[in-house]
């Protein structure tokens, strides 16, 4: 598998090289910020994008132009940016996830399990930590797991609250809370509490090491090549659906 690697020389991008010598993968295609990756899109069975918000729209043009399937691991785009991805997978495949952690996957998985059976008496908060580097907030596996927790209990974007400060009063039924901590050098940390009247069910993912989401990324490349264009998560990739 020849992939076209855009954001080669960022944290994801080096764990993925590193990866790649070992899983029989090559990356035929190197780039980065100031990088022209049209010279080597040709050279490529499939695209992996781990770069900045403001660039993936242009890697998901020139990949629908060349009929190359995509793996987006950015995070952070604005609606208007993710828009303009999407419209691209009329004509490629395109495995878009925050989290390319085989664990991290589970854990949706599961939160969606206990959203199902659990109901709005049980209050729901979504905590999240990562290094101080991190830009975006929350991350993106948050994001995913608020959205399936909104799913499952088929609520709205004004049930969510983003931290608290102040008299904020008793906290309303069916409220999700959000919470992004930032701090050190922590890869990934991320826990869903399911909380109620006696009893608390905590699920809890934590990364060490980049490498768990390198190696997700690169599954999901094999995975996406001959699939048909439209938009796949890793729950297609590990057959969760």
């Amino acid at each position: 598998m020849k992939i076209l690697l855009n954001g080669s020389k960022g944290r994801m991008g080096r764990a993925i090289t590193e990866a790649a010598e070992s899983l029989d993968c090559q990356i035929a295609c190197a780039c980065d910020v100031g990088d022209d990756p049209s010279q080597g899109i040709d050279l490529c069975d499939v695209a992996i994008d781990f770069s900045f918000r403001d660039i993936t729209p242009e890697i998901a043009a020139l990949c629908a132009k060349h009929k190359k399937p995509l793996v987006i691991g950015t995070t952070g785009h604005t609606p208007q940016q993710r828009q303009e991805i999407l419209a691209h997978t009329k004509e490629i495949p395109i495995v878009w996830a925050g989290n390319y952690s085989l664990g991290v996957n589970l854990l949706n998985y599961l939160t969606a399990v206990a959203a199902r059976i659990l109901d709005d008496s049980y209050d729901v908060e979504i905590v999240e930590m990562h290094h101080r580097l991190k830009k975006d907030a929350p991350s993106g596996t948050a994001e995913k797991l608020k959205q399936v927790v909104m799913q499952q209990r088929g609520v709205g974007e004004d049930s969510v609250v983003y931290g608290r400060h102040g008299l904020v009063g008793e906290r309303p039924r069916g409220e999700i809370g959000v919470h992004a901590l930032r701090g050190g050098s922590v890869v990934g940390d991320h826990t869903v509490i399911f909380a109620a009247d006696g009893e608390r069910l905590e699920l809890t993912h934590k990364a060490a090491d980049r490498k768990v989401f390198a190696g997700g990324a690169l599954r999901a490349a094999a995975w996406v090549i001959g699939k048909e264009p439209g938009l796949y998560g890793m729950e297609d990739v590990l057959n969760l659906k």
